[in-house]
């Protein structure tokens, strides 16, 4: 007799985490573009692209000042796949410890004065943007991201092609789920774009707020 076991949903898998999440990867490419010399630190194609263009003109201070942000990004990839390592088995869940991680790292870029210091914080939040890509993958169950848009744009397009094609329902609502991040993401992108015009440099701690209540709702059910 075969037996059937229902996987539990985990709570860092969940839509709502997802559109929040989505919202602080949005808040804070709009907050670097605005605040921090019109860097988009969340994804590193154009640092990729920039990086090969300063090496090609033989400008090899400019193209160590793109590189910097790439290897912060491959360095938090690293120590989030250490963190999911040593911790896996810990009380505390190895997601909400990236979450602390996070928290801790906006709210000192947060102090630091927009100037000669920008390049810290956009490296800072490379580095951040690492562990939280890494670290959420999905969403209810669909590889997703929630720090840029191309993938889920592709996602969310397909999904939407075979509901109309097929009328397939999982694929319409894996479509909602895709173009819901997306809209999240626009959200931050407004919310940080409107707070750092207000309060410059100290409108990072606002995505720090919507962290926390993300590591609080991670308590609520074992994840």
């Amino acid at each position: 007799m075969k037996l059937y076991f229902k996987r539990k949903k985990q709570t860092s898998d969940t839509f709502r985490l997802g559109l929040l999440l989505s919202m602080v990867g949005g808040f804070t490419d709009a907050y670097t573009f605005v605040t921090r010399g019109k860097v988009l630190a969340n994804a590193q194609t154009g640092n990729i692209v920039f990086l090969g263009l300063r090496l090609v003109e033989k400008k090899w201070e400019k193209a160590f000042f793109y590189f910097l942000p790439i290897l912060a990004y491959i360095l938090g990839i690293i120590v989030a796949e250490y963190i999911r390592n040593e911790f896996k088995n810990s009380k505390i869940h190895w997601r909400q410890i990236i979450i602390i991680i996070e928290i801790i790292v906006l709210f000192i870029c947060g102090f630091v004065p927009i100037g000669n210091l920008n390049v810290f914080v956009n490296i800072s939040i490379s580095f951040m943007c690492s562990l939280q890509v890494q670290a959420f993958r999905k969403t209810n169950g669909n590889i997703s991201a929630t720090t840029m848009c191309t993938g889920n744009l592709r996602s969310g397009t397909e999904n939407l092609f075979y509901f109309i094609m097929k009328k397939d329902k999982n694929s319409g609502k894996n479509s909602l789920i895709y173009f819901g991040l997306i809209f999240f993401f626009i959200i931050g992108a407004i919310t940080g774009s409107f707070f750092s015009e207000w309060i410059f440099e100290k409108a990072i701690l606002v995505a720090c707020v919507i962290l926390l209540l993300v590591f609080i709702i991670m308590f609520r059910e074992k994840i």
